[in-house]
C-alpha cells in the first residue's frame, strides 16, 4: 500500500525536483549562452581593433597616396639603358664631387616580380676616409631609389690613408624585366 505524502516529503520532492530543473537549464541553456556571449565578445573586441585601424588607414590614405606617388617618380626610368646610364652618371657625378676613384661600375640587372626590377650595381672605388664617407653620404641622401645591400671597406696602404671600397647597390624600377628570346 502506498503512504500518503506529507507536506514535508512532498516540500522535498518539489526542492530536488526544482534543483534538478536548474541543472539542466544550466548545462541546456545558460552554460552555452554564456559561451556564446563570450566568443561574441571577444569577436566584438577583434572587430572594433579592425575597425580602428581601418580608419587609420583610411585616414592616412591621401599620405600614403602621395608617398606612393612620389616614390614612382623617382623610381628608375623604364628603359633598362637610361636606367643603367642614369646610375652610372650619378656615381660617377658623386665620385667627382667627393674627390674617390672609381675603379669599377658593374651594373646586372635581376628579376624581381612581376611588377618590378632591381638594377643592382657594384662600384669598386679608392680614397680617403673622409672621401669615401662623403661619397656614401651622397649615395645614401640621393633621390634615387637606391639600397646599400653590401658595403666593404680596405686598406690600401699600412697606415689606413688610402682605403678601397667595395659597394653592392640595388636601384627600383617600377617595371619587370623583360623576357629575352
Amino acid at each position: 500500500m502506498k503512504k500518503p505524502t506529507t507536506s514535508r516529503e512532498r516540500l522535498l520532492l518539489i526542492v530536488v525536483g526544482a534543483g534538478v530543473a536548474l541543472l539542466i537549464l544550466d548545462s541546456l541553456v545558460l552554460s552555452p549562452l554564456l559561451k556564446a556571449w563570450q566568443g561574441r565578445g571577444v569577436e566584438i573586441a577583434r572587430l572594433t581593433k579592425s575597425v580602428g585601424e581601418g580608419r587609420g588607414m583610411i585616414a592616412r590614405a591621401e599620405r600614403t597616396q602621395a608617398t606612393w606617388a612620389e616614390m614612382q617618380s623617382q623610381a628608375l626610368p623604364d628603359d633598362p639603358a637610361k636606367a643603367e646610364q642614369d646610375l652610372i652618371t650619378a656615381f660617377d657625378r658623386w665620385g667627382r664631387a667627393c674627390n674617390v676613384e672609381l675603379g669599377s661600375i658593374k651594373p646586372q640587372w635581376k628579376r624581381g616580380t612581376n611588377r618590378y626590377s632591381l638594377l643592382e650595381c657594384r662600384v669598386d672605388a679608392t680614397g680617403s676616409l673622409s672621401a669615401i664617407t662623403r661619397f656614401l653620404f651622397e649615395v645614401e641622401k640621393s633621390n634615387l631609389p637606391l639600397r646599400l645591400d653590401s658595403v666593404e671597406l680596405t686598406s690600401r696602404d699600412e697606415n689606413g690613408s688610402k682605403l678601397s671600397l667595395g659597394l653592392l647597390v640595388s636601384g627600383l624600377r617600377l617595371v619587370p624585366l623583360e623576357v629575352r628570346r
